[in-house]
């Protein structure tokens, strides 16, 4: 079997002044992540750290190894079609089915219906048992729109949830796929 390449994805940075009377706005204490011009976009703590993957993106609270959540997502490109009768409930339960951690409660499954998304989300509650066992939550959404697929995951620590929910619920409530941005330095967006 041909062993697959190691890929040298390398990511370059670039900082962008905004003009003063640009768009974009985020509630105090968060940033904007928009990823592929617009593709998707939504809002994250501001002092995050902020790890490139090879097919994902991922925002952790502190610097690994010191890390205590992780919030990651990664989207697809889908060819043009109607895709509002997809089964969105019934793959995120397969989804949820395939998970081989100690899982011991599963919430319901939310839906959200925006004018062009439509997200389902859900959590459940694990066992971790990489060093001492300890509770923590995962929360699982997918969103499609737009011709866009996306998902986002968020794992944290149960005694961590009080302050962290608001996280997620942050990123949902700003969770906006395929309104693409023509200036990113004013944060227009096509069509204006």
């Amino acid at each position: 079997m041909a062993k697959r390449k190691k890929s040298n994805l390398q990511w370059i940075k670039e900082t962008l002044e905004l003009k003063p009377d640009h768009h974009w706005e985020s509630p105090s204490g968060y940033k904007i992540f928009v990823a592929n011009r617009g593709a998707v976009r939504f809002n994250v703590p501001q002092d995050w750290v902020f790890e490139p993957q090879e097919k994902s993106f991922k925002f952790l609270d502190k610097k690994p190894p010191n890390d205590d959540c992780c919030l990651e997502v990664s989207f697809n490109p889908l060819p043009p079609n109607d895709w509002s009768k997809f089964p969105l409930k019934s793959t995120l339960k397969k989804v949820l089915e395939n998970d081989s951690r100690n899982i011991i409660a599963k919430g319901e499954i939310i839906t959200v219906k925006r004018q062009t998304a439509k997200i389902v989300w859900t959590e459940m509650k694990f066992i971790d048992t990489q060093e001492e066992p300890r509770e923590a939550f995962s929360r699982t959404c997918i969103a499609l729109g737009s011709n866009i697929q996306c998902l986002i995951t968020f794992d944290y620590w149960a005694d961590q949830a009080e302050q962290l929910i608001p996280v997620w619920d942050e990123a949902i409530r700003s969770l906006t796929l395929g309104l693409y941005i023509r200036d990113p330095m004013t944060g227009l967006a096509f069509p204006d």
